[in-house]
C-alpha cells in the first residue's frame, strides 16, 4: 500500500436524494426532517409492531441492515448482543448470508421474543421503514472501503454505530465528549473487532439515549451533513481537472 501513497483518493460515496430523504419517502409511516423529528417515533413504533417488538418509544432500537458475513462484522452483533438485551434494548435485524449466522439470530429471536425481531432476505422497502424506525443502525463491518449504510442512518437521524475502518472511519464522528461539546458528534464509533469494544460502544450509545437533549442534537447533526452525489461528483471533477488540466463550465 505505501507504494502508492499519494497516488490513491478516497472518495466517499453518494446518497441518491431521491431515494433515500425521510422528509419526502413515501415508503415511511410518516415523513420528518431534522427540524420536525417528532414524526420518527410514528415509523419506530410502526417497525416495532411488524417485528413483533414491545411497542415501547423508551426502548432504545438497534438495527441491521447487512449481509451476515464476518467480513460485516455480524458475529461481533451477536457478541454484543447480551449487553444489548440487558440494558433493555431492542435489535432488528433484516439480511441473509452465513447460515450459521442466520441461525444464531433466529435462536436470539426465538430466545427473546419482543426484543429481538429476525427477517431473512433482503426487501428495499422495509430497508426504508428500518432505516427510519430505528434509533441506532449497526455497521461493524471489518473492513468497509465506504459503506452506504451508515450514511444512509445519518440521513435518516439513526445514528451509526461503526469499527473504526475505512469508510466509516471517514464518515461517522464518535460520541465522545469532546465531540459532543463541539457539536461534531453523530454515532458511535469503535476500534477492535471483538465483544468487549462493541459491548463498550453500546453502552455507550444508552448513556446518549439517556440524554434526550443530547441525543437530539446529535441526530440533528447527522442528519444536517451532506453525503449527497452533489458533493461525490464535485470531487470527481476536482480529481478528474487535477489531472488533465481540463476546465468544466
Amino acid at each position: 500500500e505505501r507504494q502508492f501513497q499519494g497516488r490513491l483518493t478516497g472518495i466517499l460515496n453518494g446518497v441518491d436524494e431521491d431515494i433515500w430523504d425521510p422528509d419526502n419517502d413515501p415508503l415511511l409511516t410518516a415523513r420528518y426532517n431534522a427540524e420536525h423529528l417528532q414524526s420518527k417515533a410514528q415509523n419506530k413504533t410502526s417497525l416495532q409492531r411488524t417485528m413483533g417488538l414491545d411497542t415501547d418509544s423508551s426502548r432504545l432500537l438497534f438495527a441491521v441492515v447487512s449481509r451476515l458475513t464476518s467480513q460485516k462484522g455480524l458475529d461481533l452483533v451477536l457478541e454484543g448482543l447480551p449487553e444489548l438485551l440487558s440494558q433493555g434494548g431492542q435489535l432488528v435485524l433484516l439480511g441473509a448470508g452465513d447460515v450459521p449466522l442466520q441461525q444464531a439470530f433466529l435462536a436470539a429471536a426465538a430466545e427473546h421474543p419482543g426484543q429481538v425481531g429476525v427477517q431473512l432476505g433482503y426487501h428495499e422497502a422495509f430497508s426504508h421503514r428500518i432505516m427510519a424506525g430505528a434509533d441506532v443502525i449497526m455497521v461493524p463491518s471489518r473492513f468497509e472501503p465506504c459503506g452506504l449504510t451508515q450514511l444512509y442512518g445519518l440521513k435518516y437521524g439513526t445514528l451509526p454505530l461503526v469499527r473504526r475502518t475505512g469508510g466509516l472511519a471517514d464518515t461517522v464522528v464518535d460520541c465522545a465528549i469532546e465531540n459532543l461539546a463541539d457539536n461534531t458528534a453523530s454515532g458511535f464509533v469503535f476500534e477492535e473487532s471483538n465483544g468487549k469494544a462493541i459491548s463498550n460502544a453500546i453502552r455507550r450509545a444508552f448513556v446518549l439515549w439517556n440524554r434526550p437533549r443530547h441525543w437530539r442534537n446529535v441526530q440533528r447533526h447527522a442528519m444536517r451533513q451532506d453525503f449527497s452525489w452533489s458533493v461525490a461528483a464535485r470531487v470527481y471533477q476536482q480529481l478528474y481537472q487535477r489531472l488533465t488540466g481540463t476546465e468544466f463550465h
